[in-house]
């Protein structure tokens, strides 16, 4: 009875142990909840991103197989009569002949059903295969033949791998030949994508046990120092918290900067995908130069040399984009000069650029604010300002170092109209505030319409000479 009494009537040092531990242990459980939901949501978000953009390269892959073969037959295909049976026997030797990869080829079907081309499957050729279907009952040559006759298109579905005999899922994508009334194809395996996003989601139910686990672990640690050395909570410890709190915040921006370089890098590397369209106009070119056919061997090596341009193009618009290297390499000034640049060629939009000589430079996590606090703003600008003429300043001062982006456009809309500020402007303010900055959206409507976004960094943000390895220039900072 003594025990029960004591128990229903705690001391005051229990009372505190309890009034911290309790709410400790309903938040630990409450954020566990929270974390593994949110973890699992943004993982899944990412993991179902990530399959789409692989099955995006994998289309544009086959398109351009596609186009190559089809640039391949179709000078003997476009002049040719519907009975030219000349003809018809030359397009399938070329196209019996365009294998590439492992399991690579292309096939050809007649609307009826029978197959006339395919190269590692030799089985298929000369015999009726309509009505034909995948393990899971997915109509396959019935579905080429149908896209065919509705000019070119996609199909997903399961096929017997040449190299094990094995179904493994495929997209194949399908052009019709009207005038011989052929469906012809190819197909990419998918097989490693949905391995690739298996691993991933498995990955990720890793990580969300390992996260609950660490939780669990921190707040027994939580409830023995708090055993030990009681709530002993004073203005110090709070303004402590406030700064690794921020400090938190810094590395997770640091950890995004990271993140986008890398991305980068592995971006980069999947180009070479793009690139195998201009391997096979280079070689289509020299089958036909050692065929002596020179007067039609320019046409698929001007195309093949216009992939690469654009390959090269898109590398580095992406990768600057991502992580521009002259922020790292020259610093602030020429990475927002070479933007605006970048955006002025782009979109017509007359851009200035103003920069005078800072008598100190900025630290890194200031410049690369001030870069992407720009890089929105012309976006914003690009998409919905409609502006014809834009200016950047970016110049140092007493109080610190301000960037300033005026334009001529429609001007924000007016408060009634908007939930919210933007995700672009919430980024910016997240960013300017991270660094103890401020920022000031100046907006007008009407004739004089127009947008003015202002950041400022303070002194703390600017380096002093002495830091530097070398007096540079704030342009170069």
């Amino acid at each position: 009875m003594k025990r029960l009494r004591a128990l229903l009537s705690p001391s005051y040092g229990q009372k505190i142990f309890l009034l911290a531990s309790v709410p400790l242990l309903l938040a630990a459980v409450a954020i566990s909840i929270l974390v593994a939901s949110q973890a699992r949501q943004l993982a899944e978000s990412e993991i179902r991103a990530l399959e789409h953009k692989m099955l995006e390269a994998k289309k544009a892959e086959l398109r351009n197989y596609v186009t190559q073969a089809r640039n391949a037959f179709y000078f003997i295909y476009g002049p040719a009569a519907p009975d030219d049976d000349r003809s018809k026997e030359r397009v399938l030797q070329i196209l019996a002949a365009m294998i590439y990869g492992e399991e690579g080829f292309f096939f050809v079907y007649d609307y009826d059903g029978n197959n006339l081309v395919s190269p590692r499957q030799t089985e298929f050729i000369n015999h009726n295969w309509a009505g034909l279907t995948d393990s899971e009952g997915t109509p396959t040559v019935d579905a080429f033949i149908r896209i065919a006759r509705g000019g070119a298109g996609w199909h997903e579905h399961l096929w017997p791998k040449p190299s094990t005999g094995e179904e493994a899922r495929m997209v194949t994508y399908v052009l019709g030949l009207q005038d011989w009334q052929w469906a012809v194809g190819t197909g990419v395996f998918i097989d490693d994508v949905l391995a690739q996003v298996a691993a991933s989601r498995a990955e990720v139910e890793a990580r969300v046990k390992r996260t609950f686990y660490y939780i669990i672990a921190i707040t027994l640690a939580a409830l023995l120092l708090v055993f030990s050395s009681g709530m002993v909570v004073n203005i110090r410890e709070r303004r402590l918290a406030d700064a690794k709190l921020k400090k938190l915040t810094q590395r997770v921006f640091d950890a995004q900067e990271e993140e986008r370089g890398r991305v980068a890098r592995e971006l980069h590397d999947s180009i070479s995908q793009i690139l195998v369209g201009v391997r096979y106009a280079l070689d289509n070119t020299r089958r036909r130069l050692e065929r002596g056919d020179h007067a039609r061997a320019a046409e698929p090596l001007d195309k093949g040399i216009e992939y690469l341009g654009s390959a090269i193009s898109e590398v580095r618009r992406i990768s600057r984009d991502l992580r521009p290297g002259v922020l790292d390499d020259l610093g602030l000034g020429p990475a927002i000069k070479a933007l605006t640049d970048d955006f002025a060629a782009r979109t017509g939009i007359a851009t200035e650029f103003t920069t005078v000589v800072f008598r100190n430079r900025l630290d890194q996590d200031a410049k690369i604010a001030l870069y992407r606090i720009a890089q929105e703003a012309l976006t914003n600008v690009e998409r919905h300002s409609g502006a014809t003429r834009v200016e950047i300043d970016l110049r140092g001062h007493k109080l610190g170092a301000t960037l300033r982006i005026s334009d001529n456009g429609r001007g924000l809309p007016p408060q009634s109209g908007r939930t919210g500020p933007g995700i672009g402007l919430r980024n910016m303010q997240e960013r300017i505030e991270q660094l103890d900055g401020t920022l000031r959206f100046l907006s007008s409507r009407g004739a004089q319409s127009g947008t003015v976004i202002e950041a400022t960094l303070p002194l703390s943000h600017l380096l002093p000479p002495e830091d530097a390895a070398t007096p540079k220039m704030e342009a170069q900072a």
